[in-house]
């Protein structure tokens, strides 16, 4: 398979048609090899219109949405940016070549080992993969510019915003299925305003699922 073709079909046929213009995104997108970050066996995968399973219920975020979020979050040179939910490293590989630095965090044992492997082969020199708790975050590596959510929440933990910085800003797409929404949190004075982005369906974090209520 010629993943180098494909990479630019992709960019040209999944993330331009979809209001993306940021050339600084366009780029990050064209350069990193997504082929590495997914499992040998699902490889021919990897460009698809749609996410891409990694097994244990986490998938690599379609190509698209994540674009727009980044285009959304409006990422700058000089900014610390938190991966939380990074997976293989796909995303913090992208994100590296927008901000000055990354904290890729991931829950998972073995995703994070694929992060630490792959990241320094492309250029993922300034990206940290760490394992935690998603919906913890990361304190240690507080305040960050900018936070990104890799998957849908039902609700956004006080946590992640208090290791934001002053005028840091928070994407993350709420709710589930196809009434979920991309929101932009600004945080300013310690105060958190929100604006809505777009609806986006995307594949949900389970840390982040509000515990079900019962009612007699």
């Amino acid at each position: 398979m010629d993943f180098d073709a494909a990479r630019i079909k992709m960019v040209d046929n999944q993330i331009r048609t979809t209001d993306v213009t940021d050339w600084a995104i366009l780029k990050a997108f064209l350069d990193v090899p997504r082929e590495r970050f997914v499992p040998e066996e699902r490889r021919p995968l990897a460009y698809i219109d749609g996410d891409v399973p990694l097994g244990g219920g986490r998938y690599l975020m379609e190509a698209s949405p994540f674009a727009k979020l980044l285009q959304l979050v409006a990422i700058r040179p000089g900014d610390r940016v938190l991966d939380v939910g990074a997976t293989t490293g796909y995303s913090a590989a992208i994100l590296c070549r927008l901000a000055a630095s990354v904290v890729a965090l991931e829950s998972d044992a073995a995703l994070a080992a694929i992060a630490r492997d792959v990241l320094p082969t492309v250029g993922g020199a300034s990206c940290r993969v760490v394992e935690g708790p998603l919906a913890e975050g990361h304190a240690a590596g507080a305040p960050y510019d900018v936070i990104v959510v890799e998957g849908a929440v039902d609700d956004i933990p006080q946590k992640l915003f208090d290791q934001l910085a002053d005028g840091g800003r928070l994407i993350a797409v709420e709710g589930r299925g196809n009434a979920a929404a991309a929101r932009l949190h600004i945080k300013e004075e310690k105060t958190i305003s929100q604006r809505f982005g777009f609806n986006c369906s995307i594949q949900p974090l389970a840390e982040f699922r509000r515990s079900s209520e019962f009612v007699f």
